[in-house]
């Protein structure tokens, strides 16, 4: 485990969380914009997360790829897309969840109450989420392009 951990500890691995964080703020941004239009439009919370996440998680998903992870040889596998789809229904889950506790606890929220609760959420969830692409998602084509390409002969 320790060995795990000190695996963040290196240059790369912080320029990696620094733009997961950038990628997430652009895209919570975007998502933020979207719960609120839904919640002025009357949906509840839970279908105004559900709309939002499902909206912006593809284009997090090609941000990280091709940016943070300077993945782009253009070979995106459904494995892949689908485990990166795994980690955030995993992030989502846990963001509802603290809403979820949020508004049990204080609720029912105001907008702003639920907007604290899920920047809270953000938050809590910007390591494990680094984690879940580094090694989960990217692990396999991060590796591949860490090998040195074979001599032609």
């Amino acid at each position: 485990m320790k060995n795990y951990l000190s695996s963040f500890a290196n240059r790369e691995s912080a320029v990696q969380a620094v733009k997961v964080a950038i990628v997430g703020v652009f895209n919570t941004v975007v998502s933020f914009a979207l719960f609120n239009v839904f919640l002025a439009m009357g949906w509840s919370w839970f279908w105004s997360l559900t709309v939002s996440f499902t909206l912006t998680t593809f284009m997090s998903y090609l941000i990280n790829r091709r940016w943070t992870f300077a993945l782009k040889d253009g070979r995106v596998s459904g494995r892949e897309t689908a485990t990166f789809f795994g980690v955030n229904v995993a992030a989502y889950l846990a963001s509802a969840a603290i809403i979820w506790i949020a508004d049990s606890w204080f609720g029912p929220l105001s907008t702003l109450g639920y907007n604290i609760a899920l920047l809270f959420a953000a938050g809590v969830l910007i390591l494990p989420k680094l984690a879940g692409y580094r090694d989960l998602v990217f692990g396999k084509a991060l590796r591949e392009k860490a090998e040195p390409e074979p001599a032609n002969s």
